[in-house]
């Protein structure tokens, strides 16, 4: 079996084991695999504009506001704005900063006829470390995979 194979395996039965509504559950680094080996897969960034600007995107990342800052107010355009960026038929990996939002935007696009919809657990940032910042204990950031800040 081919690793591409193995991890979407995995991303599905943890999707099983969580109840979850769509497809599956990536670590960055299965999701990060995935977009190299998967022709027709796209990571789509639901974090806010001051969160790419202020601490960072990945390389290539579709981006699209789950909710705007200040205030965290949803996107109401956020399905529309998704239909003009990606394929219906696209392996899309959601990430925000530690996978709450991107569950709710993968649940929403799964929804509406989007064939394959994943979350990114830990997001970009990951988990708190001791002293209470982000970045540095798990997540895209933190294990060192593609990004760029703007």
């Amino acid at each position: 079996m081919s690793l591409t194979n193995e991890i979407l395996q995995r991303a599905r039965a943890r999707a099983e084991e969580l109840k979850l509504p769509y497809s599956g559950a990536l670590t960055p680094d299965e999701a990060h695999t995935l977009l190299r080996t998967l022709p027709a897969s796209k990571l789509v960034d639901v974090r806010s504009g001051a969160e790419w600007a202020f601490v960072g995107a990945p390389v290539d990342a579709v981006k699209i506001e789950w909710k705007s800052w200040p205030g965290m107010v949803p996107n109401p355009n956020f399905m529309e704005q998704l239909k003009h960026q990606v394929d219906t038929e696209d392996a899309l990996f959601f990430m925000c900063r530690s996978g709450a939002r991107s569950h709710e935007a993968a649940a929403l696009a799964a929804a509406n006829g989007y064939t394959e919809c994943y979350n990114v657990l830990e997001g970009f940032e990951g988990d708190r470390d001791a002293t209470g910042q982000r970045g540095k204990v798990n997540g895209w950031k933190a294990r060192g995979l593609p990004w760029s800040q703007s």
